[in-house]
């Protein structure tokens, strides 16, 4: 983590948020994750197809190393792992909160300009 926070102090406060939840499937996951606790095959199938299994297992080990999920294998065969927000990834709660509403506000604006390219 030594090595983490010396990378991030080089940024500015932007940067760090994105080097964290930056790249095309985090903050989905983390939108996801918002609802409770899944386990990896849930999560999977809660996600666009196009994630693949690689994708999502690197981008959970990148969300768990930067402390914003938390992975927890119970012992039984077979192995069950599940996935969980921190305290710090239930913080970007609101932010994606945020995200989400300007994602439904562009849509409208993207109708209403096709609408009007109709006319």
């Amino acid at each position: 983590m030594d090595q983490r926070l010396q990378e991030l102090a080089a940024y500015c406060d932007t940067e760090v948020m994105l080097a964290v939840v930056g790249g095309k499937w985090k903050l989905l996951i983390l939108f996801y994750l918002f609802r409770g606790t899944y386990r990896f095959s849930e999560l999977q199938r809660a996600l666009p197809s196009e994630v693949t299994h690689r994708m999502l297992a690197r981008q959970l080990r990148a969300l768990e190393s930067d402390g914003l999920v938390h992975r927890t294998v119970y012992p039984e065969v077979p192995p069950r792992v599940e996935y969980e927000l921190t305290p710090v990834g239930r913080s970007l709660e609101p932010l994606i909160g945020q995200v989400e509403s300007w994602g439904a506000w562009y849509r409208e604006y993207l109708r209403e300009m096709a609408a009007k390219a109709e006319d």
